[in-house]
């Protein structure tokens, strides 16, 4: 049994527990193995926040937004901490003090504090990233499904857990009875470039999608989040302006303010599908270089200045 993280702490690094050759992640429960793999991703990831800490030691010569956080306080792996810094920012303790609050949960369901009347608010509305919660939306919005029904399905289909984030997702064969907790969809196909895999991850900042990253991976690990290769780009060289303007209905629908939306586009169809919703994304990927990273940090600071009404510089 691992210990509990005292999440709204400072200490973010007594948020980690190592035992048995696994690092546990106390505030959400995820368990990853503790390996060569899981150290590389880790100096990738310090350097990263190296320059965090430099922007962080910068803000304080700024006048920055401040934002307060219920009923969390974010860790510096997810996208809305450098932001915040990069921006000349500052986390406060109390709402009145605070120019955006944030409700800042890494939950799958939760129940939502009330919101703050006269203050810029994100994702008060979104407490369900279940993974049906997301296909129903997504049905409801672009008109044609992801789910299936595994009783009656014929040929292949994805069984992924409800969980955001738990990356379990594995290809069987229907029709077959539904196990409780899971969800059941199609097979979309998103490979390229022969044995890879493709997903673009939208960034939702407010009412518009600003970047993305596309991201690949070989086949054999497609729902694993291993990327091979991370690049930046405009959603415009991804996605068509309706596909765009679809996508941020169904973030409005999903009460998703802050965050990330994975996208996959099925070559044989053409459609994109949306198959998460991330309302505490760790952003931007591993595996993206640095300069990219610090150039998508620079652009959504420059957003999260416009939220509290200052110029994005």
């Amino acid at each position: 049994m691992y210990g509990k993280s005292d999440i709204n702490s400072t200490a973010w690094w007594t948020d980690w527990d190592i035992r048995d050759g696994v690092v546990a992640v106390k505030s959400t429960g995820q368990r990853l193995p503790f390996g060569r793999r899981f150290m590389l991703i880790c100096a990738n990831w310090f350097v990263y926040y190296l320059c965090m800490e430099a922007w962080r030691a910068a803000s304080f010569a700024r006048k920055g937004p401040k934002i307060a956080f219920t009923p969390h306080r974010p860790r510096p792996w997810y996208f809305v901490w450098p932001a915040l810094h990069a921006a000349g920012g500052h986390i406060v303790s109390r709402p009145e003090d605070a120019d955006i609050v944030m409700c800042f949960e890494d939950a799958t369901k939760s129940t939502l504090p009330p919101a703050f009347d006269g203050k810029p608010t994100l994702n008060f509305g979104c407490n369900d990233v279940t993974k049906s919660k997301v296909a129903q939306v997504f049905e409801d919005v672009f008109g044609y499904p992801l789910h299936v029904d595994p009783a009656t399905h014929d040929g292949q289909m994805v069984e992924k857990s409800e969980i955001n984030g738990a990356h379990d997702g594995q290809v069987i064969s229907g029709p077959q009875q539904a196990r409780p907790g899971f969800v059941y969809q199609r097979v979309v196909d998103n490979r390229t470039n022969g044995d890879l895999v493709e997903d673009y991850r939208c960034l939702v900042i407010g009412k518009s999608i600003p970047l993305g990253f596309i991201k690949r991976r070989p086949m054999e690990r497609r729902f694993t989040n291993a990327n091979t290769e991370v690049q930046l780009v405009e959603p415009i060289a991804y996605l068509s302006a309706e596909e765009i303007t679809k996508l941020l209905e169904f973030a409005s629908r999903m009460g998703l303010e802050w965050g990330a939306l994975d996208v996959l586009r099925d070559r044989t169809d053409g459609r994109i599908y949306v198959v998460d919703v991330n309302k505490t994304n760790i952003d931007p990927p591993i595996a993206l270089p640095l300069h990219q990273k610090l150039k998508a940090t620079r652009r959504v600071a420059g957003l999260l200045r416009e939220m509290a009404g200052m110029s994005p510089d």
